[in-house]
């Protein structure tokens, strides 16, 4: 079944179906909903090099990764993103077009696709506070969206986001209410945005409680299972140790676990852990009862979202920034208790 076949069976014009398929705005819901229905029914798939030539785009989505965040490319939590996201543009007939550069040509392999055409748009991940990729991309005047924010940039452009400084705060809280008071906080990277903003709620629910901050309590670096082991050691060791933990994933989570388990300590009762748990879907926070009390929210989710906002851009690149902040869920596990 080729275009010209289906334009024939609906009795419509090559160029209304191919709008129709292609999300344009002038054509109306319901001829679109036939169309779309009809291109299911025959099987019919879009010749996409002449769609391309028609259309004047690309019909894929960039993903510029530099070496010093190649970790990224086999991250649980990118990977979910990626997994998401990939699901969008497969129903919307684009390819994903991941690259990984040199950290001192990023931008200019930024500056290189929008030349040459070669995406129609690009998703920016792990922006940091004042990161210079936004501006950057909103000069090319290409469609751009950021998974998260960048705080001190003043630039307007489209994000999504969740809520990071409401849910450690969130979590903060829970276990100031089950009577902690000494509590630890083992972050991610703190010239990440997300991380800054998840120490500040963190901060926030102690001054809330007239708990003054402890810097021997806090700790920042790479969200993996071996960090969380080693700053849970090194604060089980001081003089006056946490009576509980709040970790910035649930990987980190892990690994203090290990720590405490190797110490002979039962978490839940000997020590409280919390966590911000991505939902990713290769490591599930239990089945029936959450392993981890964890405030959540989906990477998944977040990555067929983007994608499709991404997708509206392109589409209509007229309307307004797009901007969406999810608030993360509290849900009670077996990791936290009231404080021995």
């Amino acid at each position: 079944m080729n275009l010209r076949e289906l334009s024939k069976r609906l009795n419509l014009s090559q160029t209304t179906v191919s709008r129709a398929l292609n999300g344009y705005p002038e054509v109306n819901e319901e001829t679109r909903k036939r169309v779309t229905a009809a291109a299911a029914e025959f099987n019919y798939r879009p010749n996409i090099r002449a769609r391309t030539l028609a259309t004047g785009r690309s019909m894929s989505i960039g993903h510029i990764i530099p070496f010093s965040k190649q970790n990224e490319m086999v991250n649980i939590v990118f990977a979910d993103f990626i997994a998401g996201a990939g699901e969008i543009y497969a129903q919307h007939g684009y390819s994903m077009s991941l690259s990984l550069v040199r950290d001192e040509d990023e931008l200019s392999a930024y500056r290189g696709v929008a030349d040459k055409g070669a995406v129609d748009g690009i998703i920016v991940h792990s922006p940091a506070r004042d990161d210079p990729r936004i501006a950057f991309l909103a000069d090319l005047d290409i469609p751009f969206l950021v998974h998260g924010r960048a705080s001190e940039v003043t630039t307007p452009y489209s994000w999504l986001d969740v809520n990071n400084k409401r849910a450690i705060e969130t979590g903060t809280r829970h276990l100031l209410d089950l009577g902690h008071r000494r509590i630890g906080l083992i972050n991610g990277e703190e010239r990440m945005d997300f991380a800054q903003r998840r120490r500040d709620g963190y901060l926030a629910a102690l001054s809330a409680a007239g708990i003054a901050p402890d810097s021997a309590l806090m700790r920042s670096g790479e969200m993996s299972e071996p960090y969380g082991h080693l700053a849970t050691q090194e604060m089980l060791d001081s003089a006056t140790p946490p009576t509980a933990f709040v970790a910035s994933s649930i990987v980190s989570a892990l690994g203090i676990r290990r720590a405490l388990h190797e110490r002979g300590l039962v978490m839940g009762r000997d020590i409280s852990v919390l966590c911000f748990d991505d939902e990713i879907s290769y490591l599930p926070n239990g089945k029936t009862r959450p392993v981890f009390t964890a405030v959540h929210s989906s990477v998944r989710a977040a990555g067929r979202r983007c994608a499709e906002l991404l997708i509206d851009q392109i589409a209509h690149p007229d309307h307004k920034i797009r901007t969406e902040l999810w608030d993360a869920e509290l849900a009670i596990g077996a990791s936290t208790g009231p404080c021995p």
